[in-house]
């Protein structure tokens, strides 16, 4: 049994900043691919947002390169998604997961809300 625990959404203004975090906690190997998909409001589908690999290796959806970055502590098996320079359309509930020898699993998902 695995759980991905994300913390750190919450409200911020147009041009601020906001950090989340998602920690693996349970019986399990390692962790390969962690990341986030979003959800925005009114739509059904998730999109990816940022993914890393164990080694480190990062990818950006286009809307957020420049603006957010994703790292990883290995040691920590935690995941941390800085988010900077927040647009309104930044909005949505964002889920992070984790891939494991055994599958992948998500997290229970964390708002972030931006107001202009």
């Amino acid at each position: 049994q695995v759980d991905l625990v994300e913390s750190g959404g919450g409200l911020a203004q147009t041009g601020g900043s906001l950090r989340l975090s998602c920690t693996a906690s349970g019986s399990f190997g390692s962790i390969y691919g962690m990341g986030w998909y979003r959800q925005r409001p009114g739509q059904s589908a998730r999109e990816m947002v940022a993914t890393i690999t164990r080694t480190g290796y990062a990818n950006y959806h286009g809307t957020v390169r420049g603006r957010f970055t994703i790292s990883r502590d290995n040691d920590e098996n935690t995941a941390y998604l800085q988010m900077d320079g927040l647009k309104v359309e930044d909005t949505a509930i964002y889920f992070c997961f984790g891939e494991f020898t055994d599958g992948t699993t998500w997290g229970q998902g964390t708002l972030v809300t931006v107001s202009s």
